[in-house]
């Protein structure tokens, strides 16, 4: 007959012991979840800078050893594995296993093509090979990139419902390995991911007006990381400490620089 007590009194333990910008509070399946306002780096291209004093490092998730992971675990940061699951990457260890078939236009990017998302036959395995890498390398979530080509001529015709379905994807395929997930960009679709996905990864919705957008992210207690490439800090950080939002400028090579609001 104590044992009900003795949970409730566990249970408000564990609620007085977290705060909004707790970083490593993590949900009831375990799975790590930044809360709105953390602080992150964002760092995909250059030799690694470790320095930074800030929780979170969203890196790419082929580029980096375990090595790297666990000392910046050392350092008590959290790590993202950036990885891009929607469009093809002609450098990439793995680009050959990918056949022509799914492989449609550029993205605007060098290298970069889309992916033809409705073709999870083929994908999914491949995916899977991906986010097991992370897991391997001890990363607590991924950033899976180029989730919105229904939006984009990628030479196949996506609709949204290819891309919800997708996207669902891959979040349980990350979840089933036991990290968390965040959703990049893909706005219009935000209502009915926003319970899928861990967290957001925006890009440029203050040049754009769109981060009032953002807004279910930060209701459910997720954090939204967020950077700009064009505006300086003075045009979008009031709007980005009223929401709730992780932001920083950055460069569009993404390399060390960074100047957070």
């Amino acid at each position: 007959m104590k044992r009900p007590v003795l949970l409730l009194a566990l249970l408000l333990l564990a609620a007085g012991c977290t705060t909004d910008h707790d970083s490593n509070a993590g949900p009831s399946g375990g799975r790590w979840q930044p809360r709105p306002g953390v602080a992150w780096q964002w760092q995909l291209s250059g030799r690694l800078d470790t320095s930074v004093d800030v929780p979170v490092y969203d890196i790419d998730g082929f580029d980096q050893s375990r090595a790297t992971v666990t000392a910046l675990h050392r350092k008590g940061r959290k790590v993202i594995c950036y990885l891009s699951t929607g469009a093809w990457e002609d450098w990439r260890p793995d680009a050959k296993k990918f056949p022509k078939s799914v492989i449609g236009r550029g993205n605007g990017w060098k290298g970069e093509r889309w992916l033809d998302i409705r073709r999870t036959d083929v994908l999914e395995p491949l995916m899977a090979a991906r986010l097991d890498m992370c897991r391997k390398k001890g990363f607590d979530a991924v950033e899976p990139d180029n989730m919105d080509g229904y939006r984009n001529r990628t030479g196949f015709r996506l609709d949204a419902a290819d891309q919800l379905r997708y996207n669902r994807l891959i979040a349980k395929l990350t979840h089933d390995r036991g990290m968390s997930v965040g959703l990049k960009n893909d706005l219009d679709q935000i209502p009915q991911l926003v319970r899928d996905f861990d967290f957001a990864v925006n890009e440029q919705c203050a040049q754009y007006g769109e981060c009032g957008a953002m807004k279910p992210f930060i209701r459910a207690g997720k954090a939204v990381f967020h950077v700009e490439y064009e505006l300086p800090t003075g045009r979008f950080c009031a709007q980005a400490r009223r929401l709730k939002l992780s932001s920083m400028a950055k460069k569009y090579e993404l390399g060390a620089w960074r100047r957070a609001c």
